[in-house]
């Protein structure tokens, strides 16, 4: 049986000091459990380094500001933690979770004065999919809730409280027999999935749906900028989904998800082949140190 995430035998760093992770305690009371007023981070590590760790950093102070709170440490601060929790738990190829929120100061909705609080998490965790279905291709079911009008929510800011219909369409996925879901926007075009952006293949071409309602990831970045180096076109733009049935490849990407090959989404199915191949082992090489990733 795994050991609950709270009684891990590593430290947690908080507010500028290392605690062991059984004694890291917020108040039930806290802003950010109750109005949402929290941000976070996924984030990868390997060989004891974090991929785009600075861009993450980066991503999470801007997520703060949309959120109207500003994290009390510096992008070099943020990542030097990041760092020294991976080195104190000596963990070389681990997930990385930054998570900046209110405190207990004020219970209401306007929490102005309230301290903000940042921790840093570091834990080994092997693929978000089973490593064997990454190239065969996972299933996906097509979530009922649809991500946000942007003018309803903050959607550019990876908040913890836009992943609540996140959370109910995976736990509905898998309860289906199913992997993961696709959410579609609010106008009924494909978004993303729960935790990845989603990549669609037509005549040798990417595309991808413009990110404006959702995160435009850091993984997804990478893998644009791989496919572009390899002359693959990517064309970003506005995909119904009945266009689906047209694409011969998907796959999707992300920090957890890496990047990973998509078999089916509800009724509509595709097969893994040279693009998706070709970028899952690109990627692997871009992350993984250079001795451990041609070993590959």
């Amino acid at each position: 049986m795994a050991v609950p995430f709270d009684q891990r035998s590593d430290l947690i760093w908080l507010d500028g000091k290392l605690i062991p992770t059984a004694e890291c305690k917020i108040s039930v009371l806290t802003h950010g459990l109750h109005y949402a007023s929290c941000v976070f981070e996924g984030e990868r590590a390997y060989g004891g380094e974090v991929f785009e760790g600075t861009a993450h950093s980066e991503r999470l102070k801007r997520s703060a500001g949309l959120l109207d709170f500003e994290i009390p440490y510096s992008v070099a601060e943020i990542d030097a933690a990041k760092r020294l929790v991976l080195e104190k738990n000596s963990q070389k190829d681990a997930y990385v979770r930054p998570v900046a929120w209110r405190g207990s100061e004020a219970l209401g909705v306007s929490a102005q004065n309230n301290k903000i609080h940042l921790a840093i998490a570091t834990w080994e965790w092997p693929s978000y999919f089973d490593p064997a279905q990454r190239l065969k291709g996972i299933r996906l079911d097509l979530a009922e809730y649809r991500r946000p009008d942007p003018r309803t929510a903050p959607c550019l800011a990876k908040a913890a409280g836009l992943y609540m219909i996140c959370t109910i369409s995976k736990h509905r996925a898998e309860q289906r027999g199913y992997a993961d879901a696709m959410m579609l926007d609010w106008q009924g075009r494909v978004a993303e999935c729960t935790g990845a952006n989603i990549f669609f293949v037509k005549d040798g071409k990417i595309h991808t749906p413009i990110a404006d309602c959702f995160l435009a990831g850091i993984t997804r970045a990478t893998v644009i900028g791989l496919a572009q180096r390899n002359k693959i076109e990517v064309i970003e733009r506005r995909i119904m989904p009945e266009e689906l049935g047209d694409f011969s490849e998907c796959f999707i990407t992300g920090t957890a998800a890496e990047v990973t090959a998509v078999s089916e989404i509800a009724n509509w199915t595709f097969t893994p082949a040279r693009i998706t191949a070709e970028l899952m082992r690109d990627y692997t090489h871009t992350v993984q140190p250079k001795g451990k990733a041609a070993a590959a």
